[in-house]
């Protein structure tokens, strides 16, 4: 198979396993928590892989710590979105707008150019994303209108995937091996979260732990398959199309929101995840 072939084979898998680790960390009663113990998880699965590759050298150590400020803004910002809105309305949005902010990133901060076919799906893609922004009236799970706090953190979400993915880019293509770059950024990565947890539920934080446990170390799990495929896709093409794939996801988040959480999806919902889907395929062709 060729690098492509292989590249689209690890973004479907990115993309699914992506949408699942945000279904059992918005399903459970404290997002916050969830997601502390959801990257505590992804530290001990991945870490003894840190054994058997490559010591990161000081080049790589440096874009670590670039890459870890960007996953933490990301989190935070994902975690009020998801507090704010339902899967189904925040996840399409905070997923959608990535591509064209990556596309943006990549051409100022990697050289990266797309192709005229490739940015027309860029922008079908954002009026698509648009469509769900400004989607009034009593669609979130409980009958009440859309919070456009919950919009505005989504968008926060989508640069913080914009900041990640270009630096993750770059990260993993300067290491000598991309595994040491993407076990050490998991291992660092639940400092900044547990940290904001521990002092945010203060003598909460404990008895919280149990009711989540088990969705955030599955969420874990989930996610360490999700980014390392997507990491070791960028190495192969680049990161605009490798987040564009990433973002089928959306339709993903938006089916399970509703089949299973019983969240209010409609059909201006339905209609807008094709059409953003509809643009990522023509922005992947391209």
């Amino acid at each position: 198979m060729t690098p492509d072939v292989i590249a689209i084979g690890l973004g479907l898998v990115s993309a699914l396993t992506l949408a699942f680790a945000n279904l059992v960390v918005k399903a459970t009663n404290d997002i916050l928590v969830t997601r502390a113990v959801l990257s505590s998880a992804c530290a001990i699965i991945v870490s003894p892989v840190a054994f058997f590759v490559p010591a990161p050298t000081p080049e790589l150590w440096a874009a670590i710590a670039i890459s870890i400020p960007t996953h933490f803004f990301y989190q935070m910002s994902m975690i009020r979105a998801l507090h704010r809105g339902d899967l189904s309305l925040v996840f399409p949005v905070m997923r959608g707008l990535a591509p064209l902010l990556v596309a943006i990133g990549a051409f100022f901060f990697l050289n990266e150019t797309l192709s005229p076919l490739a940015l027309l799906g860029l922008l079908i893609a954002t009026v698509a994303v648009i469509a769900f922004g400004f989607l009034r009236g009593k669609v979130s799970a409980d009958g009440k209108p859309v919070s456009w706090s919950a919009l505005f953190w989504a968008g926060m979400t989508a640069l913080g995937v914009m900041a990640y993915n270009v630096a993750d880019a770059r990260g993993v293509r300067i290491a000598e091996e991309p595994l040491t770059f993407v076990v050490w950024l998991f291992m660092l990565d639940w400092i900044g979260t547990v940290v904001v947890a521990v002092i945010a539920r203060k003598e909460r934080f404990v008895p919280a732990l149990k009711p989540v446990l088990k969705n955030g170390i599955a969420g874990g799990a989930l996610s360490v398959v999700s980014y390392g495929a997507a990491l070791f896709a960028l190495d192969m093409i680049e990161a605009a199309r490798v987040t564009a794939i990433r973002e089928t996801a959306v339709v993903f988040g938006a089916l399970m929101g509703w089949l299973i959480l019983k969240e209010g999806i409609g059909p201006r919902r339905i209609i807008a995840s094709v059409v953003l889907v509809a643009g990522l395929a023509l922005m992947q062709i391209g």
